[in-house]
């Protein structure tokens, strides 16, 4: 009989009626499975560690947003500075889509958060909890027992544990670790709002790595649907080597390819599809495959590599090509975005200041001197308190009555120091300019701003 080949035209996580088939992907050892661990745990160790560094009087990341106040690494920004956000997801955006020129979802299959914790935490709790793969399919499929209700509720217990610390490790991110260990010391009724937020963010994190698991990648996701715009025939992805592999058959049938048929790829894939059908939208590029091959091939004494990392071209001809138009536009437009926000960000200024007319009438005449009432209007950009100095920097014939020159600020905190502007009447000319000179003790920083001086339109320009 022959054999019938899996359909490519559905979703391998569903079964013939449509239902969801429950993935559990077998264990693997090789050079890839065993790099991804170290991986995840940088980029867990990273996550779990920024909101609890102090830079400069703050965490390392804290996005204060009830406040509109923002830290990062040592710099403070207020809402103002939003702007930025813009070109640092702009240069982001486009090295991922270059990222996935070059080599498809590795993004996807090593670093994205929803991988990271599915594979390096909770799965991992289940393999110690419930066994290797056969025996959780066994235990899913087996009657109720007292064994099987012991394991299930142990699992569900550090399913709920490990959740509520990921929301709560979120959630230090928007009101500080030290502030989230306070309001947890205080009780739920303290910060009704917050805990709620952390109910329901445990909630979420708990049914979506207990339940929706790769259905979030293949459904949800719009990186993954977005992958064959962004990639070309010679896009380095993991593939399976067709010319060597076919055709299949056992060990030592005559004329066979390398390929067994032994299914080990698709047994240790997270997301149940057969590499050996092609590139699939459900493929993460987690590289699992390319092990489980490889341990068949070294039992049988053969080479390595019948599914590698390799380009469709290089598949199918040997060829491979990696300059391409699109990766130089990928990259331009990448490199362009994180370098105005890198710009931006190195010059981001300590302090704010800005000389502005008051509103209403801009001059009054009184005697012989034209007057004009100004203010500076002042934000402390610094991670702490600082004391900012007004000064003026004109010249005569402007005179300037400056009533409070030192001011002391708290972190973002604003301040609007008036400033009288004086000139006699036969010196004003159109296009005369007020200039101050303001210094930051924080930051050992000045800067120098004007405003335009107004008067009578008899003035004559200099």
């Amino acid at each position: 009989m022959k054999r019938q080949e899996p359909s490519l035209d559905k979703l391998h996580m569903l079964d013939e009626r449509g239902s969801r088939n429950y993935i559990y992907p077998a264990e693997v050892s090789g050079r890839f499975s065993n790099l991804r661990p170290l991986v995840f745990a940088i980029l867990i160790a990273v996550y779990v560690s920024l909101p609890w560094i102090d830079v400069g009087g703050h965490p390392a990341v804290f996005l204060d947003i009830a406040s509109r106040r923002f830290y990062l690494f040592g710099r403070t920004f207020n809402a103002q500075d939003l702007y930025l956000v813009f070109f640092i997801l702009t240069g982001v955006g486009f090295l991922l889509i270059l990222l996935a020129a070059l080599f498809g979802r590795i993004w996807c299959g090593w670093a994205c958060p929803q991988t990271v914790f599915l594979e390096g935490v909770f799965r991992r709790i289940e393999r110690i909890i419930e066994g290797p793969a056969s025996h959780r399919q066994a235990l899913a499929r087996a009657p109720m027992s007292l064994e099987k209700f012991l394991r299930k509720a142990l699992k569900h217990a550090v399913y709920v544990v490990v959740a509520y610390v990921l929301a709560h490790l979120f959630l230090a991110y928007f009101v500080s670790a030290s502030q989230l260990m306070r309001m947890i010391k205080e009780g739920p009724a303290a910060h009704l709002s917050t805990f709620l937020w952390g109910v329901g963010m445990t909630i979420v994190t708990y049914a979506n790595f207990f339940w929706f698991r790769e259905q979030l990648c293949l459904i949800v996701c719009p990186y993954g649907r977005l992958q064959s715009v962004m990639q070309d025939r010679d896009t380095v992805v993991i593939g399976y080597d067709k010319r060597r592999g076919e055709p299949r058959g056992k060990v030592h049938s005559q004329g066979a390819g390398d390929c067994v048929d032994c299914h080990r790829c698709v047994a240790v894939c997270p997301t149940g599809i057969d590499i050996r059908n092609g590139l699939q939208m459900e493929c993460i590029g987690c590289a699992g495959c390319i092990d489980g091959c490889d341990e068949i091939m070294v039992k049988l004494g053969r080479k390595k590599g019948l599914i590698r990392y390799d380009s469709e071209r290089g598949l199918q001809t040997g060829e491979r090509q990696f300059l391409r138009p699109r990766l130089f536009l990928y990259s331009v437009l990448g490199a362009l975005g994180l370098i105005v926000s890198t710009t931006l960000f190195l010059r981001h200024t300590a302090f704010e200041s800005n000389l502005l007319h008051v509103r209403g009438t801009t001059y009054v005449i009184d005697g012989e001197m034209v007057r004009n009432q100004l203010v500076v209007h002042l934000i402390n950009k610094n991670p702490g308190p600082t004391v900012l100095t007004v000064r003026s920097a004109s010249t005569a014939p402007i005179d300037l009555i400056i009533p409070q020159p030192t001011v002391t600020l708290d972190s973002l905190a604003s301040l609007e120091v008036p400033v009288i502007a004086s000139i006699p009447r036969s010196a004003y000319r159109l296009g005369m300019r007020v200039r101050l000179e303001v210094t930051d003790q924080a930051s050992k920083t000045s800067r120098l701003i004007d405003a335009a001086l107004t008067g009578p339109h008899g003035g004559t320009s200099p």
